[in-house]
């Protein structure tokens, strides 16, 4: 971005799809710290079962405030977390990258498959199998001071009125 375009806090689309893949490095190599770093003060990180419902009105697969977020990350890089021991490894695939102007800032919509897979031993379901993962993912995001942070981060998974298996990974 140059610096007249960052001085009038324009997003455009090479700068979404600039975070966007930033976003999917810092989750694929578990840089979970960094991505939190990414969000407003009080950015929601959503995984909605209803996309009509708004966020925290009706039962979520993932409804992460900034406090809820960051123990998530906690616990997937810290804790002996039995459904994350092994962690997955994931790779993310991020495609169409649209950017809508909002009153306070962008809409970033884009496709995104997410693969992933965990290591182990015979004893765990799933081991060693590889799964993808299709949604389509909405940030939203603000400008604060000289860069754009994300204040939501939607993920509607296309299969999310069926079986999910283990998602105590972040998408």
């Amino acid at each position: 971005m140059n610096s007249s375009t960052e001085s009038r806090g324009i997003m455009t689309r090479e700068q979404a799809e600039a975070t966007l893949i930033l976003e999917a490095r810092l989750l694929d190599t578990r840089r979970l710290d960094e991505w939190l770093t990414m969000f407003t003060d009080d950015g929601i990180y959503w995984v909605p079962l209803d996309d009509e419902a708004p966020p925290g009105s009706v039962a979520a697969i993932v409804h992460d405030t900034p406090l809820r977020r960051e123990e998530r990350v906690y616990h997937l890089l810290h804790d002996d977390y039995p459904a994350q021991s092994p962690p997955s490894r994931t790779v993310h695939f991020v495609s169409n990258v649209e950017v809508v102007s909002e009153d306070e800032g962008y809409l970033v919509r884009s496709n995104q498959i997410i693969y992933e897979m965990r290591t182990g031993d015979y004893s765990q379901v799933g081991i060693g199998e590889i799964r993808p993962i299709v949604a389509q993912v909405e940030h939203k995001f603000q400008p604060v001071e000289n860069e754009f942070l994300i204040s939501r981060k939607k993920v509607l998974l296309i299969n999310r009125d069926g079986w999910l298996g283990n998602m105590t990974f972040l998408l």
